[in-house]
């Protein structure tokens, strides 16, 4: 029988699963879809990693730090401790990164779906955003591996 506690972790790793899973997954389409260079691609796979960002990762951000802070509410673990700490800053500096990827993905689709549109090449503001997705991607993914990291080791940091 499941207790309050096993139910607020598997929801809490479930959260972390699809949010994890969600961001490889569409980094992983775009990155395949930018490499063609067709632009009626790119506009399929970008609409598509869109509602994936609103499905799937908002409903992640939002459930993580509720079933964190259940989890915390639960063992009784303060809210200062410093691996906990650590993982939430590196939360926060995951979504600074991740906020402004939500309208870049957006202008991306739209840009792809206008030059498909007028069956044309993929514009310089295209590429120029899609560098500026690329480059957003990196240190939010190693946010997330140090979180994970952080979440399993809970390491004593000062």
């Amino acid at each position: 029988m499941m207790n309050w506690y096993d139910l607020a972790r598997w929801l809490h790793v479930i959260g972390a699963c699809v949010l994890f899973g969600t961001g490889v997954g569409i980094a992983f389409f775009m990155v395949m879809a930018h490499r063609t260079g067709r632009a009626r691609q790119v506009a399929h796979v970008a609409s598509t990693v869109v509602t994936a960002d609103f499905v799937f990762t908002v409903t992640a951000v939002v459930a993580q730090p509720l079933t964190g802070l259940w989890l915390a509410s639960l063992t009784g673990l303060p809210l200062d401790t410093p691996w906990l700490v650590a993982a939430i800053l590196l939360y926060l500096l995951t979504g600074a990164f991740w906020l402004p990827v939500i309208w870049i993905q957006i202008k991306m689709r739209n840009l792809a779906r206008k030059a498909a549109n007028d069956d044309a090449m993929l514009p310089g503001a295209y590429h120029s955003l899609y560098s500026i997705w690329f480059a957003c991607g990196i240190p939010a993914f190693l946010s997330v591996l140090a979180i994970f990291w952080l979440m399993l080791a809970k390491p004593a940091l000062w």
